[in-house]
């Protein structure tokens, strides 16, 4: 992989957020689950589709902190427009586990 400047990697914008809305996204060409996260007063809700399906249901997901890319552009999802990059890592089965602090933090704080 190319390595990237340090103000390379300060373009990208990560943020916390709660998840205040999750759905089931049966129009996904792969199985996805729809979010809504409020970023905060700057940011405030947005909305983004995750291939998150193995590991959660949408009704554990409300309430639960996510990391999250917030400058990319938004991009049309079938009938959905995501306007974020939920983060996860791939487990063993290549399977998305979310990012997520270990504490609360406050809704829109950025990656340090």
């Amino acid at each position: 992989m190319a390595e990237i400047s340090f103000d390379d990697f300060l373009k990208v914008d990560i943020r916390v957020g709660t998840v205040t809305r999750a759905e089931p996204f049966p129009e996904a060409r792969r199985p996805a689950i729809k979010l809504w996260v409020d970023f905060g007063e700057e940011l405030r809700e947005r909305k983004s589709s995750a291939q998150i399906t193995e590991h959660y249901r949408p009704e554990e997901l409300v309430g639960r902190q996510v990391i999250a890319v917030v400058n990319f552009p938004a991009k049309q999802i079938g009938p959905f427009m995501s306007e974020f990059l939920t983060l996860g890592l791939h487990d063993e089965n290549d399977h998305v586990v979310l990012v997520a602090p270990d504490q609360g933090i406050p809704n829109g704080a950025r990656l340090a």
